[in-house]
């Protein structure tokens, strides 16, 4: 495996738990349907939560926002319908980034809620 799929399955774990000491129940890790695959699905206070997960060894400067293009979300949005139709789960759906960057060491997380919306 390549570092930077090392990198990627390491940034996952500590994303996992991140949202673990959050106060999040893991439902799903690495979701596939299709072509798109959720990085982490979570629920906490009964909403269901899609994950996707940013691990980066360099601190570019770059909106977390601009992390995920339009083609990625229609890609998670078609996941998580699926997912919550195959769970039949009548919930609140909310998608959320979580980046990690990597400096040596050590890691800085910024977890940002509702990134997008699922219109």
């Amino acid at each position: 495996m390549g570092k930077h799929n090392e990198f990627g399955k390491e940034g996952e774990e500590i994303a996992v738990n991140f949202l673990i000491e959050k106060g999040y129940r893991i439902l799903y890790r690495n979701f596939r349907h299709l072509k798109a695959e959720v990085d982490v699905i979570a629920e906490k206070d009964n909403v269901v939560v899609m994950v996707e997960v940013r691990a980066r060894s360099n601190d570019q400067i770059i909106s977390i926002a601009e992390t995920i293009s339009p083609k990625k979300i229609k890609l998670l949005v078609s996941a998580a319908d699926f997912y919550m139709t195959e769970m039949k789960l009548d919930k609140e759906v909310r998608f959320d980034i979580l980046t990690i960057l990597k400096n040596k060491k050590i890691f800085k997380i910024d977890h940002l809620e509702s990134a997008f919306y699922h219109f």
